[in-house]
């Protein structure tokens, strides 16, 4: 037979139950208005981003699938802009020229890992060494241009002079009316632009490994060669990784600096995707085969930035951790 004590112990274990389950109900609502308040603050952000990025994707694929015109009703055609480019010798040598551009990137690259192990060495007037290099960066694409221009020009350009006056040339170089100097000329000016946005970031890197490490490199007797590849290299890994992605993206977005250079000439020698895009839409008036050169760039880019994640080791966060 049930006693007073059995009813208070089961009464108190029902409001147990009851309190535990109101708590948990507390907590879920908690949560669902701390998430109902994150996407609050985050749906501007995905709605910028679904409107200039996503949906002008998706536009750019179907109207590579069609044939446009501005008179006319589109025509459904499929894939055959994607097969004309098979054909296209202009769109071979853009994306050739392209690959080549990212040359720069891994140069560049060591170019300032160089640079940025001199000035962080403690060395004397570190700092205006720092602004000097990093000045070419803010400076706007077009005037680099223009400048570049300058200097590569065939009858009072600064490296003809210089050149001419060492006498190692006879005759002046047409750098940018060259078939082969056009693509190059281009390419040291594009990395002397940049070079100075990769020092910030490998410098920052650099200054972000600790020195108990090399201290106790030092004492355990290793050489400033093996400390760089033990402890500089390996705690490097983000920061080169992030040079890399950026040098790639900046592969497929430098038109401004082409364009006002060379215009992608001559015969299309310095010609790269991006300017190839923007010449079939708006000089050749074929804004659907513009549209199947973008999804083109874009599979690319995608493409060659997944590849290089992974040569790095993985996701970015398995190369921070891994560092």
């Amino acid at each position: 037979m049930a006693t007073a004590a059995d009813f208070s112990a089961a009464s108190e274990a029902t409001s147990g139950a009851v309190g535990k389950h109101a708590r948990r109900a507390r907590a879920g609502a908690r949560r669902r208005r701390e998430m109902l308040l994150v996407w609050v603050f985050l749906l501007p952000s995905l709605a910028v981003f679904v409107l200039y990025r996503i949906l002008p994707l998706v536009w750019n694929a179907v109207l590579s699938a069609q044939q446009f015109s501005l008179f006319a009703p589109s025509q459904w055609i499929g894939l055959d802009h994607y097969r004309e480019m098979v054909d296209d010798p202009v769109f071979w040598t853009s994306l050739r020229n392209t690959l080549l551009f990212m040359a720069r990137a891994p140069v560049g690259i060591l170019l300032a890992l160089a640079i940025s192990l001199i000035v962080n060495a403690g060395i004397r007037g570190r700092d205006v060494y720092r602004t000097i290099v990093f000045l070419s960066y803010p400076l706007m694409t077009v005037a680099v241009g223009i400048i570049w221009r300058w200097m590569y020009d065939e009858k009072v350009g600064l490296f003809n002079y210089v050149l001419r006056s060492l006498h190692l040339i006879d005759a002046p170089l047409p750098f940018l009316q060259s078939f082969e100097l056009a693509l190059p000329s281009v390419l040291i000016a594009n990395v002397w632009q940049i070079l100075g946005f990769y020092m910030i970031i490998l410098l920052a890197g650099l200054q972000g490994i600790p020195q108990n490490l090399y201290e106790a490199a030092s004492i355990d007797g290793a050489s400033p060669r093996q400390q760089f590849l033990r402890i500089t290299l390996p705690l490097l890994r983000p920061s080169l990784f992030l040079a890399f992605v950026i040098g790639i993206m900046t592969s497929f977005t430098s038109f401004d600096l082409v364009y006002v250079m060379t215009q992608g000439g001559p015969s299309h020698q310095s010609e790269l995707l991006i300017t190839y895009i923007y010449k079939a839409a708006f000089e050749l008036s074929r804004i659907d085969y513009a549209a199947a050169l973008t999804i083109v760039q874009f599979a690319l880019l995608v493409t060659l930035t997944w590849a290089g994640n992974r040569l790095s080791g993985g996701d970015a966060g398995a190369v921070e951790s891994g560092a």
